[in-house]
């Protein structure tokens, strides 16, 4: 998961500094794939990791804040945008990601440890 994370924000910064059709087409292909395997592990992490009783609650709470997530960042984007120019806040958002993983990486260590979904507890994160 925090590979895919890596990879997302690094495509983030390489889209950012393309200046080519091409490149930014391919960064932008690669962004996508790396946010869709990110977001398989952590739906799949956040089902396998709740208790039977709870998993509808944990679900709709997760659910909502991935939808305001979504709006939130884009405003957040949108402002950083106007006060420092679009490149530089599509850059600055690539590199923000991978400093959030990395905190993610030492905050959670038993998780970046995690290898395999079929091994996975709730009582274990």
């Amino acid at each position: 998961m925090f590979a895919s994370v890596g990879v997302f924000g690094m495509a983030t910064i390489v889209f950012g500094l393309s200046h080519t059709l091409a490149l930014s087409v391919v960064s932008l292909a690669v962004l996508g794939a790396a946010d869709v395997v990110s977001v398989v592990v952590r739906s799949s992490l956040t089902q396998l990791a709740t208790p039977d009783g709870m998993r509808g609650r944990v679900s709709a709470v997760n659910m909502l804040f991935i939808g305001s997530s979504n709006q939130l960042g884009e405003f957040e984007s949108g402002m950083l945008a106007t006060a420092i120019g679009t490149e530089a806040a599509v850059i600055a958002g690539g590199i923000g990601t991978l400093i959030v993983a990395g905190l993610w990486i030492r905050m959670f260590p038993r998780l970046w440890a995690l290898d395999r979904l079929d091994t996975i507890r709730p009582d274990e994160l």
